[in-house]
């Protein structure tokens, strides 16, 4: 049950990845899950800098994971462009909580 334009796994993506395409250089967009070590808190976001953006999350400057710990990329999908990214991030988000989300949460535990 793929996405169009993206590969996955449960391994953290390589951060700048690039391809280099006939007409230009086009950056590829990551859907991520982290999770973080103080009470096992999960997020869901979009990037085109995966590394840069987990720093972010770890150094404290997004409200949103604020002083919940240290968190761990669990999941990731790359993605050609940033609609498509961000239409799984939305996707995903609306499976938090339900069956989906454990199903794919559970993915990443068997991994």
């Amino acid at each position: 049950m793929g996405h169009p334009g993206h590969r996955h796994s449960g391994v953290p993506p390589r951060g700048g990845k690039k391809v280099v395409l006939s007409n230009g250089v086009i950056n590829m967009y990551t859907t991520y899950i982290i999770q973080n070590n103080k009470d096992h808190h999960y997020y869901i976001g979009s990037t085109s800098d995966i590394n840069k953006r987990i720093e972010q999350h770890n150094s404290n400057s997004n409200r949103s994971t604020k002083g919940r710990g240290q968190w761990q990329l669990v999941y990731s999908e790359e993605f050609d462009n940033k609609k498509s990214a961000w239409l799984r991030e939305r996707q995903i988000k609306s499976y938090k909580g339900g069956n989906a989300f454990k199903r794919l949460v559970e993915k990443i535990d068997n991994i």
